[in-house]
């Protein structure tokens, strides 16, 4: 799947951020921290990594449907409906 320039820097940025607080969540849970705050750590990096992907999906959507990457054949919209709902 393509996907628009100014998208993938915008998921790579969202990505980039997840992983520092991913890293935070880890050092949370090595240095004992209270599990209340673990827990929203680990929440507000689901809705990172959530936001990266339904920007992927929203950005490349009409081009999955409208061209083939390489030898395969267009995606339907039933393949891009579980595609979608693969991150809800």
């Amino acid at each position: 799947m393509q996907v628009e320039e100014e998208a993938v820097s915008a998921v790579l940025n969202r990505l980039r951020r997840a992983q520092g607080q991913l890293a935070g969540v880890i050092a949370m849970i090595e240095a004992g921290r209270d599990c209340k705050d673990v827990v929203t750590q680990l929440a507000a990096v689901s809705r990172a990594l959530d936001r990266a992907g339904f920007k992927i999906v929203a950005s490349g959507m009409r081009q999955c449907l409208a061209t083939a990457d390489g030898d395969a054949p267009p995606m339907s919209e039933a393949e891009l409906e579980r595609l979608f709902l693969a991150l809800a």
